[in-house]
């Protein structure tokens, strides 16, 4: 019986093998996507590569995952020790450089695993051309949101339009079907410059994306509508490129949290505050603020009387050869205004460098969330139900925040950030802070939040749109 539904399905022999780039926000959204394949009864290979720079511990992590999961394995391809010298400004070029390096030993492994499907990272695109070679269909996994996929998707287009670097354009507008236009500023930041290497890297991502047997998206279609009809119906596709199937499989969101030092005492700290009354202050795994800005925080936070549990972060070190390395724990004392914990300690709570994010934004305590706007923790957010303060870093965010505000109205944005200082002033952050917790427009905010967390419920649970369509690629896979 069990070799008839082997040979009925093709897969017991053909695992599917995912292919994550380095970084821990790409890496948990590929596992996670792993453990619902998994759990249709695929057998699973995550495909790790480590490059010369850090991305932050991931062995304790990926040995976790295993243990609980048993469907999925994990290889790792050779360490990447050097680099050859790229000029660039921006890590998504290494990356980029790390998975071209990497190519030999990943086909390798594919010839020897022969799996029924790959499916790449964006930063993995340039293994399309083994999975070409070797004749295996290949699908993109887009760890961003449907409206960020449409520019990657016109990027290409928008290169043969102009020859000016989005940089030099200043507050010009960039329009992109399908989604609200915005500042050239507001591009993804390694794309600012044509003559750094990060952005050829895109552009032939951007480009591979329609080489691809179809790309799943980590969101729901209620949330970007419009974007994802767009993108579908071929109008942001330059001329003369496919339009490859969209599937949009999210939101896909950590399933759970691994307790690490610290997560035990904030989620303890939260039981004891009022129901929606914290605002939570995070910026992901790699955001790192000044120390001026730190205190600009701070003296913000103090000064709009919330309640808040803040993630602070070392600064960002002065040495260019650090620039990739882990940061060290910070320093609080030295960091944050003389007195400021002594003075917050009844509603306030600072935690060094990390926090159980999805269990905190869970918390029926926290009202609020102060975020870089990586898609990840947008997601998390939505599936909370909590609404957000936007204050983009790196990355896509700056474009996340514009359709944040104002396509998917969820939050509303810090000012600042994008000015010739970079700062965000004290005043602005307690203003800001104030306006979501206390205000008609916030309470506005998080109703439409809670709806969004809702939709997000319903295209996750069994027959809801996200759920059917991951059905039916599974289904197309087993016919493979």
């Amino acid at each position: 019986m069990e070799a008839a539904a082997a040979a009925e399905t093709g897969l017991a022999q053909k695992p599917v093998v995912l292919y994550p780039s380095p970084g821990m926000g790409h890496l948990v959204s590929m596992i996670e996507l792993g453990k619902i394949l998994g759990a249709r009864g695929l057998s699973v290979i995550i495909v790790v590569v480590e490059p010369p720079f850090n991305t932050g511990a991931t062995a304790p992590f990926l040995a976790g995952v295993s243990a609980a999961n048993p469907s999925i394995s994990f290889h790792r391809l050779p360490k990447v020790e050097r680099l050859p010298p790229v000029k660039t400004k921006h890590q998504e070029a290494l990356t980029f450089e790390v998975t071209r390096v990497s190519n030999p030993h990943l086909r390798e492994f594919l010839a020897a695993a022969s799996p029924a499907v790959l499916v790449v990272d964006f930063f993995c695109s340039i293994a399309l051309d083994v999975a070409e070679e070797l004749r295996v269909p290949a699908y993109f996994f887009f760890t961003s949101g449907a409206e960020v996929l449409a520019f990657f998707l016109h990027l290409p287009a928008i290169h043969e339009r102009t020859a000016a670097s989005f940089q030099d354009m200043g507050k010009e507008l960039v329009h992109v079907p399908g989604i609200p236009s915005f500042p050239a500023t507001h591009c993804i930041l390694p794309t600012m410059e044509r003559d750094d290497v990060a952005y050829d890297g895109f552009l032939k991502g951007c480009t591979d994306l329609c080489r691809s047997q179809g790309i799943m998206v980590n969101t729901f279609r209620s949330l970007e509508q419009r974007a994802v009809e767009t993108v579908a119906a071929g109008h942001c596709t330059p001329p003369g490129l496919p339009t490859p199937p969209i599937y949009c499989i999210g939101p896909l969101i950590k399933s759970e949290e691994v307790l690490g030092k610290g997560g035990e005492e904030c989620l303890a700290w939260l039981d004891a505050q009022p129901r929606a009354s914290v605002v939570f202050l995070c910026f992901g795994s790699i955001g790192r603020f000044s120390v001026e800005q730190i205190r600009e925080v701070a003296a913000g936070l103090e000064a709009s009387g919330q309640r808040f549990l803040w993630v602070v972060r070392a600064p960002p070190s002065d040495d260019p050869a650090k620039k990739f390395e882990r940061p060290p724990e910070p320093d609080l004392d030295a960091l944050l205004p003389e007195g400021f914990l002594a003075r917050t300690k009844d509603r306030g709570l600072v935690v060094r460098s990390w926090a159980p994010q999805r269990d905190v934004l869970a918390h029926a305590s926290v009202g609020g969330f102060v975020t870089h706007c990586g898609w990840n923790s947008v997601l998390e957010a939505v599936m909370a139900g909590v609404p957000m303060v936007a204050w983009p870093l790196y990355a896509e965010q700056r474009l996340n925040r514009v359709f944040l505000e104002k396509e998917m109205q969820l939050a509303v944005a810090v000012e600042g950030y994008d000015s010739d200082e970079g700062l965000v002033a004290a005043e602005e952050v307690a203003a800001k802070v104030r306006w979501l917790m206390e205000s008609d427009g916030g309470r506005m905010l998080r109703k439409r939040t809670l709806a969004a967390m809702r939709q997000a419920k319903d295209a996750l649970r069994e027959g809801g749109e996200s759920e059917a369509t991951l059905t039916g690629l599974v289904d197309e896979w087993k016919r493979i």
